[in-house]
């Protein structure tokens, strides 16, 4: 059976099959080889003797259909091949791909062992890369008040309002709504008791000590760690950090301060907005189904409800801060150099960042229940 430049013979011999080949085993006849090698069988021969002209291309074919004898538990052998094309089949054999075996995969105890260090070291260096960006904007902000003419205030201001004056609406509704989720729980509860008054208590501690503060921080996390992110990640895609190390300025100086030092700043403003917006929806839900006035309102919030509470809940706020920026920054830099990357780590950094203001909270619970605070 022939084709153009290139024939083939099939035959037998005591070893097993033979495949003459003659003619020119060029790319141009590169198809047709791969017709006439499509089936290996479990020794071939091949005939080279008729070859008159062999390059890369049809060296190539007889390397890769070698490979499958030899996954077929076969072995392929050659005769009558000239000592250019036994050169070339060498060179092409070496520079064919050998796959990696993959590793045998572990199973049972070792599986969950190996499953569980694996995640705990991931864990480790991610608090170790969180730790180095903490320790880098600490550095940064000792800089720029050392050199005053570093700080870019205007970028402080800009982010201040970003961060602190466009979230005002959120965070007072969100306050004003859990004010009055717990004043009509609250009045249910306690009616049971003839205890209504004490629902007072109940908002203030709540909202004053826990709820205004963590909440706040939780849509703080959600909105500003997205969008910190978004804009760094934005601007490691094209390269315009590297722009800034080329033209002499430090990115910690530029990105991580204004807007980490701007969180600092905002977080406890909006703390005690929320705390207003908190007592003041108690305040409207006890009147309305309890009839406690709000004159009865402020007399029992200022006589049974201790600073403390104030102070307990605004102590965390620049800890919270501190967490939603560094998280936020941290993921930004992260970034790869493509959109999905991008989408990924602003995703990451706002369950990080709400998972670690929910972690410090709990921590601060149990530090103040110690301290008696």
């Amino acid at each position: 059976m022939s084709t153009t430049g290139l024939q083939t013979e099939n035959g037998e011999s005591a070893a097993g099959q033979v495949i003459g080949l003659s003619g020119a085993l060029t790319v141009h006849e590169l198809a047709a080889l791969h017709g006439k090698l499509a089936e290996p069988t479990l020794s071939p021969t091949i005939d080279l003797s008729g070859v008159t002209r062999i390059d890369t291309a049809g060296a190539w074919a007889l390397a890769e259909f070698e490979q499958r004898v030899a996954a077929a538990g076969g072995t392929l052998r050659y005769r009558g091949a000239s000592e250019a094309a036994e050169l070339l089949l060498g060179t092409v054999r070496r520079a064919l791909p050998v796959p990696e075996p993959e590793p045998p995969s572990a199973s049972g105890p070792r599986a969950l062992l190996e499953a569980t260090g694996r995640r705990v070291v991931a864990a480790v260096t991610f608090l170790r890369g969180l730790l180095e960006y903490l320790g880098m904007f600490v550095a940064g902000l000792v800089r720029v008040l050392l050199h005053p003419r570093e700080f870019r205030l205007t970028a402080l201001v800009a982010h201040c309002d970003d961060v602190g004056l466009r979230a005002v609406p959120i965070v007072s509704l969100m306050a004003f709504l859990i004010g009055v989720v717990l004043a009509f729980q609250g009045a249910t509860q306690l009616r049971q008791f003839g205890a209504e008054v004490f629902v007072v208590d109940l908002i203030a501690i709540s909202v004053l000590r826990e709820l205004g503060i963590l909440l706040t921080a939780i849509i703080v996390a959600g909105r500003t760690a997205s969008a910190f992110t978004a804009a760094i990640g934005s601007m490691k895609m094209r390269q315009e950090i590297d722009a800034m190390r080329t033209l002499g300025l430090d990115p910690v100086t530029v990105l991580f301060v204004p807007r980490i030092l701007a969180l600092l700043l905002m977080l406890p403003i909006l703390g005690l907005i929320a705390d207003v917006m908190g007592l003041f929806g108690g305040a409207l839900m006890s009147w309305i189904e309890l009839g406690i006035s709000p004159s009865m309102f402020r007399t029992r919030l200022v006589a049974d409800t201790d600073i403390s509470n104030v102070i307990a809940g605004l102590i965390k706020a620049p800890v919270f801060a501190l967490i939603i920026g560094v998280v936020g920054c941290h993921a930004g830099m992260q970034v790869k150099g493509d959109a999905e990357s991008l989408g990924r780590m602003t995703s990451s950094a706002v369950v990080t960042a709400i998972f670690a203001v929910i972690v410090a909270d709990a921590l601060f619970s149990i530090f103040f229940a110690e301290v008696g605070l």
